[in-house]
């Protein structure tokens, strides 16, 4: 596994569970190159074009990673299953761990003490977990304007802003995760996908 001890873990992240196009190369604690791109769609196209940019311009190369982050959800069904699939398939090749971060999770990175983290879940609902949060504890789905009551303030979805970008996020929780033997990334699904099933069956990501 390649480690650059002298300057902590390389580590490249990303994420497509909402709209956007989000990616993060980290070393150490340095981020080295970051984007996040809006978009509804075309993230299947871009996201490992925007990866290898991100890496070129980090003057680095895939087989120079340590690990992988990506964000597994809740958000947009599709979007998840993209990254996910990426996150993976590039494992696999490199011989790399893989480390799936949940958009609570990232939500939370740089902020301490209790808090909510919510995330737009369309139709005036919210996915919300709390953190030291007992009510709360495991993330569900609320409606916008009825939230249960928590304590410490609301991150995300109409809160307080988070401290860091999404996939600099992942990237940093990733960083303290990978080498604990990790299970390969799954997504977090908290509600059934809106769309209709289609006529072929989509592919089955493995356990």
């Amino acid at each position: 596994m390649p480690e650059h001890s002298a300057s902590g873990p390389l580590i490249l992240a990303f994420d497509t569970s909402a709209a956007h196009c989000a990616a993060a190369l980290l070393l150490g604690d340095r981020v080295l190159a970051a984007r996040v791109e809006p978009m509804t769609k075309g993230q299947a196209e871009r996201l490992l074009v925007l990866c290898e940019e991100l890496l070129d311009e980090a003057n680095v190369a895939y087989g120079d990673l340590t690990a992988l982050g990506v964000g597994i959800g809740p958000g947009n069904f599709t979007g998840i299953r993209i990254a996910v699939s990426a996150a993976r398939g590039l494992a696999l090749g490199l011989g790399i761990p893989a480390v799936g971060v949940d958009a609570f999770d990232a939500l939370r990175e740089g902020h301490t003490g209790p808090c909510a983290c919510a995330v737009d879940a369309r139709r005036e609902q919210v996915f919300l977990q709390g953190f030291d949060n007992a009510a709360i504890s495991t993330p569900a789905l609320y409606d916008a304007a009825t939230l249960p009551i928590f304590t410490g303030p609301l991150i995300g979805s109409g809160g307080e802003p988070p401290a860091m970008p999404v996939a600099e996020a992942i990237a940093r929780i990733t960083a303290r995760r990978y080498d604990n033997t990790p299970p390969r990334p799954a997504p977090l699904y908290l509600r059934p996908a809106d769309a209709a099933p289609a006529r072929d069956a989509a592919p089955v990501l493995l356990p």
